[in-house]
């Protein structure tokens, strides 16, 4: 199963860098469109996006990125992988309704399933996203080279789908320099669509 998570990681990174073509700078403004929401950012990010997903980062996607997965259907993956099957009726699959630590709870499966460790949250909090209710949420992790990351996550239901968007980066550094900013970006998250 994990090479099966794995393969599907790496299809949506494929799906993204083939849309090379519509990567570009993001440059600190206003009202950003990324996919169903509008953002407001005081950084500027190199911008890479295919129809349902987008990623951003600063320095290297290893150092600093910033993802958002939109309208995920129900029984769908949390990040757009493999669909629910009835043998595996436990996975991260998105379901209407779900309550927010639900939600913390499979989108933190995912990642371990993708080879993250040493998963652990706090803050789970209700948010808006402009009118939208959702949850906010904290968590520190390890990749599978042993470098820890912190993160922070929101996701919302909306339209009876799922959006979530996260940043990571290694606690070193990247995580401190840039977190204000990030968390007045999060803070600006509103839907258009």
């Amino acid at each position: 199963m994990i090479r099966l998570f794995r393969f599907a990681v790496l299809a949506l990174l494929l799906v993204l860098v083939a849309a090379c073509a519509t990567n570009r700078l993001v440059s600190a403004s206003s009202g950003i469109a990324v996919l169903n929401l509008q953002i407001d950012s005081s950084l500027d990010w190199s911008r890479v996006h295919g129809p349902r997903a987008e990623m951003w980062t600063i320095d290297g996607a290893p150092l600093n990125r910033f993802l958002v997965i939109a309208d995920v259907k129900p029984n769908e993956h949390v990040y757009l992988g493999p669909r629910e099957r009835k043998g595996r009726p436990d996975g991260p699959w998105y379901r209407p309704g779900m309550r927010a630590d639900e939600i913390r709870d499979v989108l933190l499966d995912a990642l371990r399933e993708g080879g993250w460790s040493n998963i652990s949250s706090s803050g789970l909090r209700p948010v808006k996203f402009g009118g939208v209710d959702g949850l906010r949420f904290e968590a520190t992790l390890t990749s599978e080279s042993g470098l820890i990351y912190r993160a922070s996550f929101g996701a919302a239901e909306h339209n009876g789908k799922l959006t979530h968007f996260s940043w990571m980066a290694p606690n070193e550094y990247y995580y401190d320099r840039d977190a204000a900013a990030v968390n007045k970006m999060f803070e600006s998250i509103r839907f258009v669509k």
